[in-house]
C-alpha cells in the first residue's frame, strides 16, 4: 500500500536548489495536513529521466513507493506541487486564500496510480509582481522575504515559469530568490536588459541618450553581468524614466519618425550586446502604450526573432491603454498571418488613477477574460504571457482562472460552462463542497455590480473610480472655488477624461449619475453577502469575509463616500441659503463622506489575521484612507467659509452649554471642537432630519 503521512521521506540522489525549495514546501504541506502517527510512510523518490520533455513529469506508484521522474528542475517542481494538490489537497492559493486544513492520519494512493503531464501550450508564462505596495510593506512574523517566497511558490503551483520579481528596486532585490526557486527572470518595459534606470543611477543628469550614450550602455552591461547566471528572457526597449515615453524626458524627439528611429536603433544595439554574451539568448520587447502606436505606424524595426509582447488596456481588453484623455484603443494583437513570435502583458490588476482596480478584483467578468485570452491564442500570441498579479491576494480568483487557461489546450467550446466549472471547483476547493453553491453565487455577482462608466464593453469601474474621483473633484473645488459665481467654478482638469464639461458642477452631475446607482447596487450586493455569511460556520464565514466580502465593502463604502462628496460639492455650489446654512449643510455631507471612507478602511483592516496581520497597512494607490483624509480637509475648508474666523457659531447651535444659537455672548464657555467632534454632535442632534 502507498500511503503519504507524517513519516513520508523524500529521496533524491542529488540536490538542486530550485527543487529543494519545492521539497521544503511539500514537507511543510505534509505537516499541515497529517496527524502524528507511528505508521511508516511511503517514500517519494525523485529520479532523473532524459526521456521526459522539459517542464514535464511522470508520477507512478509501485513497490510501496511513489516515483517522480523528470528531466529538469521545473519538471520536478511541478511534480512535487502536483503531489501536494492531488493527494494532500493543498491548493495553488492555499496561503493567499487562508485555506483551512483538516488533518488526517494519512492519504492513500492507489497501487496502480500513474500520471504523466503534458507540455504547456504557452511557452513562457508568469506574473509581474507590479504595484506590489501591500507585499512590499508587509512582514510575516518579522520576515520581509517570506511574502515574496509565498508569491513565487503560488506562481509555480499555478504552472508558471517566469516572473518580473517586483517593480523598480524590488525587481533587483528579489530576482535572485525567484531564480533560486526555478523561475525565469524577465524585465519591466522601463528597464531594458534589467538594468537600473538611468535617473536612479545618475539622478543629477538629464536622462538623454544623445548626451550620455556611454552611461546608458554601461548600465546595460552591468545589468547583463548581474544576471548572467540566471535563466533570463531579456527585455529590449527604450521607454522613459518610469512608466512613460522617453520623449517626456527628452523633448528633442518631437515626431513619431524621430522617436521610432532612436528606439529601433537602441533595441538593435541592446540585441547585439546580449547576443555577444550569449548567442542563444532569448529576447523580447514590449509593444506597450505609445510603443505599440509607433509599431503600428511602421516606425519600429525590431529583430525578427525577438518575442513581441502585446498589452491589454489594463481592463482586460486587447487594445492600447488610455493615457490621460488619449484613448485610441488600437488593436493590440498581431494581424492574421504575421510572422515571428508573440506574447502578451495582461492585467489582473491595474493602476491608472482613473477607474482601474488594483486593490480589488478585475471589474470585468471572467467570461470576458476567457474570450479575450481565446482571441490571444487564436492570434498565435502564445510564446509569452506575463500577468500583472499586483499583491496576489485580492486577485487570486482571476489569477487562478488565467492559470487554468495557460494549463489547458484552449479547446473551450462553451465559455459560460468553462467559467462555471472553474468557479464551482474554486469555491469547493477553498470553502468546501457544502458551501460552494452559496458562495459561488456571490462571486458571480461581482461583475454585475461593477458600474459601466463609458461606451466600451470593458468600461467597468474598479475602486480607483471612486477614490481618485472623489479626491480629484474635491481638490478642484477647494483650489478653484469661485465664491462670487459658484456655478462657474472650473472643471477638474484631471477628470476631463471622464467628463469633458467646462464647469465642476457639470462634472459632479455626470459622476453622480453613476455613483448614486452603483452605491445602491453595492448596498444590495453587500446585504446578500451578509446573508450568506450569516448562514456559514464561523471558520468558513471568516474565510469568506477575508477573501470576498471585504472587497464588496471596499466598493460599497467608497461609493457611499463618493456620493456624499458629490452632495457636499453640489450643496456648496448650488444651495441658495445664506453662507452659514449653505456651508453647514455641505460640511455635514462632507462629514458623511469622510465617515464612509474611514469605515471602509477599518472594515478592510479588520480582516487581517495571523500571517496577514498588517497586510493592508500600505494601501496607498487607491488608498481609501487618503480619501478619508481629503474629506476631512473638505470639512475644514467648508468650516472656514461658514464658521470662521472665530469658529463658535456652529458649535453654539448643537453643543449643550455652549451658549445657544439665539443668545450671543462675547465670551466662549466651551473649548473649540475639532471638525469631527462638531460633526458628531450635529449627527447626534439629528441634523440630517432638520
Amino acid at each position: 500500500m502507498v500511503m503519504l503521512n507524517c513519516n513520508t521521506r523524500i529521496v533524491r540522489n542529488q540536490s538542486w536548489e530550485p527543487v529543494e525549495y519545492a521539497v521544503k514546501a511539500l514537507l511543510r504541506d505534509i505537516q499541515n495536513t497529517c496527524n502524528t502517527t507511528n505508521e511508516e510512510g511511503t517514500a517519494i523518490v525523485l529520479e532523473n529521466a532524459d526521456d521526459i520533455p522539459a517542464e514535464c513529469f511522470e508520477l507512478q506508484a509501485s513497490d510501496e513507493k511513489l516515483t517522480l521522474r523528470a528531466s529538469d528542475d521545473l519538471g520536478f517542481i511541478y511534480g512535487i506541487y502536483y503531489i501536494s494538490k492531488h493527494f494532500l489537497k493543498v491548493n495553488e492559493f492555499w496561503f493567499w486564500n487562508e485555506q483551512i486544513f483538516e488533518k488526517k492520519d494519512g492519504y492513500k494512493i492507489p497501487d496502480d496510480f500513474y500520471y504523466r503531464s503534458e507540455p504547456y501550450n504557452v511557452r513562457f508564462r508568469g506574473w509581474f509582481v507590479n504595484d506590489e505596495v501591500l507585499i512590499d510593506d508587509w512582514k510575516i512574523n518579522g520576515d520581509n522575504e517570506l511574502p515574496w517566497e509565498m508569491t513565487f511558490e503560488a506562481l509555480l503551483r499555478c504552472g508558471g515559469n517566469m516572473t518580473i520579481p517586483g517593480t523598480d528596486h524590488n525587481a533587483h532585490i528579489y530576482c535572485e530568490m525567484a531564480s533560486k526557486m526555478g523561475l525565469w527572470i524577465t524585465h519591466h518595459h522601463a528597464e531594458p536588459l534589467g538594468a537600473q534606470m538611468f535617473s536612479r543611477a545618475y539622478p543629477d543628469l538629464e536622462a538623454s541618450y544623445d548626451k550620455y550614450p556611454e552611461l546608458f550602455e554601461k548600465l546595460w552591461r552591468e545589468g547583463i553581468e548581474k544576471q548572467k547566471n540566471y535563466k533570463v528572457l531579456w527585455n529590449l526597449g527604450f521607454r522613459g524614466q518610469g512608466d512613460r515615453p522617453f520623449w517626456a524626458d527628452d523633448p528633442a524627439y518631437d515626431t513619431d519618425e524621430k522617436r521610432g528611429r532612436l528606439m529601433s536603433q537602441l533595441i538593435r544595439k541592446q540585441y547585439e550586446l546580449i547576443k555577444s554574451y550569449d548567442k542563444d539568448a532569448i529576447c523580447c520587447s514590449n509593444l506597450y502604450g505609445e510603443t505599440m502606436e509607433l509599431y503600428k505606424k511602421g516606425f519600429l524595426d525590431i529583430p525578427e526573432d525577438v518575442i513581441f509582447i502585446w498589452a491589454d488596456n489594463g481592463f482586460g481588453k486587447m487594445v492600447s491603454r488610455r493615457q490621460g484623455r488619449h484613448n485610441p484603443r488600437v488593436y493590440a494583437l498581431p494581424e492574421a498571418g504575421a510572422g515571428g513570435k508573440h506574447g502578451i502583458y495582461y492585467h489582473a490588476s491595474f493602476y491608472d488613477l482613473q477607474a482601474a482596480a488594483q486593490m480589488t478584483m478585475l471589474p470585468n467578468s471572467p467570461e470576458f477574460v476567457v474570450n479575450e485570452l481565446k482571441t490571444v491564442y487564436d492570434a498565435k500570441a502564445n510564446d509569452y504571457w506575463i500577468i500583472n498579479c499586483s499583491n496576489v491576494k485580492p486577485h487570486a480568483y482571476i489569477l487562478g482562472l488565467i492559470a487554468k487557461i495557460w494549463n489547458s489546450d484552449f479547446a473551450i467550446d462553451n465559455v459560460e460552462e468553462y467559467v462555471s466549472s472553474y468557479l464551482n471547483e474554486y469555491c469547493c476547493t477553498y470553502y468546501g463542497d457544502e458551501y460552494a453553491d452559496k458562495i459561488s453565487a456571490m462571486y458571480r455577482l461581482w461583475p454585475q455590480y461593477c458600474p459601466k462608466y463609458g461606451p466600451n464593453e470593458d468600461d467597468h469601474a474598479g475602486e480607483q473610480f471612486t477614490n481618485h474621483g472623489a479626491r480629484v473633484l474635491t481638490t478642484a473645488f477647494i483650489t478653484g472655488f469661485n465664491k462670487k459665481a459658484p456655478s462657474e467654478t472650473e472643471a477638474a482638469k484631471e477628470w476631463l477624461w471622464f467628463s469633458d464639461k467646462q464647469t465642476l458642477i457639470e462634472q459632479v452631475a455626470d459622476y453622480k449619475k453613476i455613483i448614486e446607482t452603483a452605491k445602491d447596487g453595492y448596498e444590495q450586493y453587500l446585504g446578500k453577502c451578509h446573508e450568506v455569511a450569516a448562514s456559514l460556520p464561523s471558520s468558513v464565514r471568516k474565510l469568506f469575509v477575508n477573501t470576498l466580502v471585504w472587497q464588496v465593502e471596499y466598493h460599497y463604502y467608497s461609493y457611499l463616500g463618493a456620493l456624499h462628496t458629490c452632495n457636499a460639492i453640489e450643496t456648496a455650489i448650488l444651495d441658495k441659503s445664506d453662507d452659514q446654512g449653505m456651508f453647514l449643510k455641505a460640511f455635514y455631507e462632507a462629514g458623511l463622506a469622510a465617515k464612509a471612507f474611514k469605515t471602509g478602511y477599518e472594515k478592510m483592516r479588520s480582516t487581517e489575521n495571523g500571517d496577514f496581520e498588517g497586510f493592508f497597512a500600505n494601501d496607498c494607490e487607491a488608498d481609501i484612507r487618503q480619501s478619508y483624509y481629503v474629506l476631512l480637509g473638505l470639512m475644514s475648508y467648508l468650516r472656514f467659509h461658514g464658521d470662521g474666523p472665530h469658529f463658535y457659531k456652529w458649535q453654539r447651535m448643537f453643543q449643550a452649554g455652549a451658549g445657544g444659537n439665539k443668545v450671543l455672548l462675547i465670551l466662549r464657555v466651551k473649548k473649540h471642537l475639532t471638525d469631527e467632534e462638531l460633526w458628531e454632535i450635529m449627527d447626534k442632534a439629528g441634523f440630517a432630519r432638520m
